[in-house]
């Protein structure tokens, strides 16, 4: 058994560090963190919003719903306008789907509009064609914008078939600089931790570039090329590390038990570059949403000291907020300090 680890960066202090399944089942009846945990009760939801989260639901369905009304709440109390874009880093991958469905729905019940928001995507592979249906322009397209209102000139995705491929990088970088930087930054990660496909052993201050994929991923992703590793490409273009971490929010969305560990390298341990999610410790306002899956490889104190916030977290997603006129929670109703 390994010994445990220090507190990650923006833990609360004595938050706890990491245990088997078994281990929280033979703790299920101690008390586990019940002082931090009192502490957090009693924070105002303002001081909450500006520490690391960590949002833990019973279900991929109920962690995608979330996810996707706290997108939806934080656009509407932007205000978003012509003069005023809301900013809005999006990820590709199995994770999102559930949560794109959602943002779809509230679109077409006339909730929320993207006609102001301006979308940067995280990565795309290197020599797919855009028109490949594995390719991330396509995922995009079939799978999220052309079921909403967004301006396709203000959905930027990286061309991996661009002449000059770092020239293509360095203006991405350009153009969400130009955009006024991302207002909120969604991902998802791999097993192995890694964010975007800045694989394990990237550098943590990495900007968008061209990365060869490590072995992992390509197997990950095999099953989206029929299974044959042959197909699958082996670069890809990528915004870095660093790139997220200028975000103002950040959102990581974390499901199912083949990704429990690297949660746990991501909640409960340092800073590593071997497991570059980890590095969202050390952003002011990082939020992991999980399904119950996720957390089986945290320790039991660690899942009750968040599960204890839930009812704090609950309220940035509650009430769902609304563009039509006349609903509760709508927009004209909000009050921004």
């Amino acid at each position: 058994m390994r010994p445990p680890p220090p507190p990650a960066s923006g833990c609360a202090s004595g938050s706890p560090a990491r245990g088997r399944v078994a281990r929280r089942l033979r703790g299920a009846g101690r008390s586990g963190g019940g002082g931090a945990g009192r502490a957090g009760l009693n924070l105002s939801w303002k001081l909450c919003i500006t520490i690391m989260r960590l949002v833990i639901l019973d279900n991929y369905d109920l962690a995608s719903e979330w996810a996707a009304k706290y997108i939806c709440n934080r656009i509407i109390q932007f205000k978003p306008g012509k003069d005023r874009y809301f900013t809005l880093g999006l990820p590709t991958g199995s994770t999102p789907l559930g949560c794109y469905k959602k943002l779809i729905e509230y679109h077409k019940n006339g909730f929320l509009s993207f006609k102001y928001v301006k979308t940067f995507n995280m990565d795309e592979y290197v020599g797919l064609p855009r028109q490949h249906p594995e390719s991330y322009h396509s995922y995009m397209w079939n799978n999220f914008f052309k079921h909403i209102d967004i301006d396709p000139n203000n959905a930027h995705i990286l061309d991996g078939n661009a002449a000059d491929l770092q020239a293509e990088c360095d203006a991405f970088e350009d153009k969400i600089k130009e955009a006024g930087g991302i207002d909120l930054f969604v991902g998802g990660i791999g097993p192995d931790g890694h964010i975007a496909f800045n694989e394990p052993g990237s550098s943590l201050v990495s900007r968008t570039r061209l990365k060869t994929l490590a072995m992992d991923t390509i197997l990950a992703n095999a099953k989206y090329f029929d299974g044959d590793l042959s197909k699958v490409p082996t670069m890809a273009l990528t915004v870095g590390v660093g790139t997220v971490m200028d975000a103002r929010e950040v959102m990581i969305l974390i499901t199912g038990a083949h990704k429990a560990f690297a949660l746990y390298k991501a909640i409960e341990e340092g800073v590593n570059h071997m497991w570059t999610v980890s590095a969202f410790q050390q952003h002011p306002q990082t939020i992991f949403v999980c399904d119950e899956d996720a957390t089986l490889e945290l320790r039991v104190k660690t899942v009750k000291y968040f599960k204890g916030l839930m009812h704090v977290h609950n309220k940035l997603v509650d009430p769902l907020y609304s563009m039509k006129e006349g609903t509760e929670g709508d927009w004209s109703k909000i009050l921004l300090e």
